[in-house]
This record gives C-alpha cells, structure tokens and sequence, in this order.
C-alpha cells in the first residue's frame, strides 16, 4: 500500500512539475500582464464564470486596461477600454472572427464544419445572412410575422383571452408567443386546402409545441456545450437536438409553405454547395433556430417587464402606438386582427426603441471574441503597443460599458428614454471622461462580427409590444416587484434570462 501511495505521489508531482514548465505562460517583452490562475487548463474560468463582470472590473483595477488570462487552455486578452475597441475592430488582417463562431457551432449543433477552409462547404455564410435577414428580404420577414403574431396571440388557443384577467409568467407568456411566431415566419407552414385542412392545421400546431419543448430542452445545456462537454452527458438534452434535427431534413421542410428567404436559401446552397450529409444539413437548421430565438426570447422578457413596471413607459408606449394607428387609420379589432406595421412606421417608433435598447443594455452579457492569426502589435487608442501571438483570443465584453456610471447615469436604473433626445427622436452620442464615444451600446457584438439578424430581432419586439398595446390591459400581478437578477451561467453567449419568472396579468380591452 505504501509504495502504491508513493506511486501516485511521485506521478502527481511529476504532473504538477510539468504543469509549472509547460501550461504556465510567461510574459514576454510587450506582452500585457499575464494571470494564469491555480487550476490546470482551467485557468480563470471558474472566477470569470461566476460573475465576469466583477471578475474583469478587479483585473481592471490590478493591471489596467488589458491583461490576459488563462480561460479553458486559451488566452484571452481582455481589452476594457472602450476608446480601444476599434483598435481590434479594424484589425481584420490580423484577426479572424469566424475561426471562434464556426467552432462553436460545430460543438453545440454537431454539425460539419461550414469553414469553407475546412472543405465541407463553399458557402459564404455571412452573406447568405446579409442577403436574407436584411435590405428587401427583410420587409418580407416583418410582414409574415405580424401576421403570425396576431394569428398566435388571438386565433389559436395559445393564449386564454377574453375580457377577464388572466394571469401568466411573463417569460413563459414571450416564450408561447414569440417562439411559434418566429418558428412559423422563418420555417413556413404546413397547412393544406379542402377537407383535410383542420387535421393539418392540428398536425401544425403539434409540430411547433414540439419544436418549443425541445428548443427549451436543447438550450438549458446550451452554455455546457459551449463551454465544451460533450452533449451525450445529457440524455435529455441530447434527445431533444436530435428531435428538433429530424423536423428539419430536408424531407420534412420541402413540404412547408410560406418558408422565409434564409431557409429556402439554406437548403438550395447545403445541396448545391456543401458535402453535408442529410444530418448536418438538419442540424444547420437547428442553429439557426437556435439563433432566431436564444436571444430575441429573454430580450423580449426584459423589454415587456421593465415597460410594463414602469407607467412613464408604458404610457409613452401608448401614446406612440397610438399615434402610429391614426397616422394609418387602422382601429384594432382583436375580432378581426389585421393590423399592418410597414418597416417605416417601426423604424419611427422611438420610443419603443429607447425602451427596447434600455431593457438590452441591463439584460446584455455577450463577448466579442476574435482570434489571432499570426503574431502582431496591437496598437491602442492611448498610444501603447501590445505583442499578440498566434491563435490566442481578443475578447470585448460590452456589459463593462453598458454598467460605466461615467457613461449612464445611475446604470443599474431603468430609465425608458435613455435612448432620446430632446427632441424625442434617437439619442446617440455619450461621452466618457469628455470624449465622445464610437461605441456605446454593443448587445449585437461589434464590426462585421454584428448580429446580421439585429433589425429583425428588434422588429419583431417592437411588433409584439405593439400588438400588446393595442389588444390588452397588462398590469404586474406585484407592482412594486424588484427585477429578478441575472442568469450568469448564460454570460458571454448574449441576453441573459432572469433567474425565475414574474407573473403579470393581462386582458383583452374593452371595445
């Protein structure tokens, strides 16, 4: 037993020994301050995870604008100066920002790569994006989904609705509603003509309700997979990836009507350009579920709770929504929900805006993350140099601007107008230490790395909050309840969800 024990002790130690030499770096000659932490490739990952923005802010404090650290075998250079952050952002030459996105992907949705260097594909993914999610494409998207809206929200029995209060967690309200709407705008239809009409009809619904409890499923592992564990840890999780990709071989979405432009795209180019098999294909289309939804869902939470817990808000709202109806002579009728909203009209709502991008800037926890190609000098906006090596990671993490007291007043405070000016048109220059700022406001990352889906996501809540205003009465079950915090396991991957839901009641208004 003894020499058992020094066995493992000598074998332990000469592990620990070849940690030291080996997964500890060393600063070189103009490199930023190092902090490799006291776990083996872990590194900081547990500090940083557990509250990033305590954790960057006391890095901040000890080593100043950027240092590096060890996070899950990479190092991450943080770069917390927002004056800087264009520094990296026009470093395309140096800095890949796909390398990071592609890899992910293929870790959470089992994909193939769509690297086209890697030779699976030679579809430029960006671009399909740009194509379909924005410029003409996207007046199509607004279109289909105020009528899925009103067709979720009052046609079906999604919602119980009727002149009574009803009363519903906010979140689990935004997830019904908003998740078959966009499930619906996106993937199509499969409803038929004739007598078989209603028994389609039925089969549609199923489908959607089956494709929301797996999306739930899927994206409570989400983070872990990620962070990289493997997705046969999690039975459950596992099991309903799997279910969401076999709703989506090509077999399945061929037979849908009214598809959007991205998936009829999506499917013509993974046939055309791609050696997917038709798995991969499938679960392509998970990811992009996955993004339509991840993110829109919790976002729509914060805007309709902090609107609704705030009456200055929520009367502006009013007062816009209003405003736009007569502009357009329309009157909602939750009898006969026809209601049009052009993109013009929305773009004019700014208010609603002002409240959106409030809600966004408490609730927002992404990371900018760009790799290096090659070794390289980044230069920063206060004149100082710093030596970057290959493949490691440059991460901006937004959430240190949107909490800057120098930037917002009082940061922690909902305040719906933030985003107006005096004139009640948008507000878009802040300062910080007397200098105007290039960037202030980053939910939808930064540079060609932004969110191609951003003016859509932002209609669509605009869209919902709308119909809201127009057909219910909503009140907070508890009207002077605190906001729920902040759901940290989630930090880096975009809008963060509350850590329980807030019950609020609504009913149809009277006529």
């Amino acid at each position: 037993m003894m020499s058992i024990a020094f066995i493992w002790a000598v074998v332990v130690g000469f592990c620990c020994c070849l940690w030291l030499v080996l997964g500890i770096r060393r600063r070189q000659p103009g490199e930023p301050p190092v902090e490799n932490g006291w776990i083996p490739y872990l590194g900081c990952a547990l500090q940083f995870g557990s509250n990033p923005l305590e954790f960057l802010r006391s890095r901040q404090r000890k080593y100043g604008h950027i240092f590096t650290c060890k996070i899950a075998g990479d190092y991450v250079h943080f770069l917390c100066d927002p004056f800087s952050y264009h520094s990296v952002i026009r470093q395309g030459r140096h800095l890949d920002w796909k390398k990071f996105h592609f890899a992910t992907s293929v870790k959470a949705f089992g994909h193939q790569s769509m690297d086209p260097s890697h030779g699976y594909t030679t579809e430029n993914l960006h671009q399909t994006f740009l194509k379909t999610l924005q410029g003409e494409a996207l007046t199509s998207l607004i279109d289909n989904m105020m009528e899925n809206l009103q067709g979720v929200m009052l046609q079906s029995d999604t919602l119980k609705v009727s002149s009574d209060w009803e009363v519903d967690g906010i979140f689990a309200f935004c997830y019904k509603v908003m998740f078959q709407s966009g499930y619906l705008t996106l993937f199509g239809k499969e409803l038929g003509k004739g007598d078989k009409m209603q028994a389609r009809q039925e089969a549609q619904k199923a489908l959607v309700l089956s494709a929301l409890e797996n999306f739930k499923e899927f994206d409570k592992i989400f983070p872990a997979l990620v962070a990289g564990l493997p997705i046969h840890v999690f039975k459950s999780g596992h099991s309903a990836r799997e279910n969401l990709t076999k709703s989506m071989l090509h077999e399945n979405l061929s037979k849908r009507e009214n598809m959007s432009d991205l998936i009829s795209l999506r499917m013509l180019l993974n046939d055309t350009l791609s050696t997917f098999n038709d798995t991969s294909k499938a679960r392509t289309h998970v990811a992009l579920l996955w993004a339509s939804q991840a993110n829109t869902l919790p976002a729509t939470f914060w805007t309709l709770f902090y609107m609704i817990r705030s009456p200055d808000a929520i009367r502006a709202a009013r007062e816009e929504v209003q405003a736009i109806l007569e502009s357009s002579n329309q009157k909602a009728d939750p009898k006969k929900p026809c209601l049009i909203l052009t993109r013009e009209q929305l773009d004019n709502m700014t208010v609603l805006d002002s409240i959106i991008k409030e809600a966004m800037r408490l609730s927002s926890a992404s990371l900018n993350v760009r790799v290096a190609k090659e070794d390289f000098l980044l230069h920063l906006d206060n004149k100082e140099s710093y030596v970057i090596r290959k493949d490691d990671v440059i991460a901006l993490y937004p959430q240190l601007l949107h909490f800057d007291p120098e930037i917002y007043e009082d940061p922690l405070t909902f305040k719906y107008d933030r985003y107006l000016d005096e004139n009640g048109q948008e507000k878009n220059v802040f300062y910080r230490e007397g200098r105007k700022l290039r960037y202030y406001y980053m939910p939808f990352g930064s540079g060609v790395t932004k969110c191609p889906g951003r003016f859509f996501a932002v209609h669509e809540i605009k869209q919902f909050l709308t119909l809201l205003l127009c057909y219910f009465d909503m009140e907070l079950v508890e009207s002077d309840l605190k906001a729920p915090p902040l759901d940290q396991s989630r930090a880096g991957l975009g809008i963060l969800q509350p850590t329980y839901d807030v019950d609020f009641k609504y009913k149809l208004k009277a006529q």
